[in-house]
């Protein structure tokens, strides 16, 4: 039997999926290594997970797909789509108190979204000037 993992992970309007299964050990975004992907910062961002647990990837492979929303809203879904599906597969809670202890939006997805715009102003809360003469 071939285990496969499949996971997710949100942030703002974007979304990543991550397919986790027996390999090398190599990370694809988008069908991009991950060593290529993207800007310097964005690449630290993802690789926080393996920074934190460095011998956590050697023998898989995984492949996220990540869509919609901006640079580091993909970066940050990407990252805890990773985090996720490394627990999940080696299914060790050391591993996961490591995780929550650094940063919780590794495993927990941030809800956080953009208050929508209202009439009579420009966003959300500014008002356009009104003037008596």
């Amino acid at each position: 039997m071939v285990k496969i993992i499949n996971t997710s992970g949100k942030r703002k309007t974007a979304i990543a999926r991550a397919t986790l299964k027996a390999g090398k050990g190599v990370i694809r975004v988008n069908s991009v290594p991950l060593e290529a992907f993207g800007s310097e910062t964005t690449r630290m961002k993802i690789a926080e997970p393996i920074l934190l647990v460095p011998n956590a990837i050697h023998g898989i492979d995984v492949v996220i797909d990540v869509a919609g929303g901006g640079v580091m809203g993909q970066a940050e879904a990407v990252r805890t789509a990773l985090a996720r599906g490394i627990v999940k597969w080696h299914n060790d809670p050391q591993m996961k108190d490591i995780f929550l202890a650094y940063d919780r939006t590794l495993l927990v997805n941030d809800s956080r979204q953009k208050e929508t715009k209202k009439p009579h102003g420009r966003g959300a809360r500014k008002k356009f000037q009104k003037s008596y003469r």
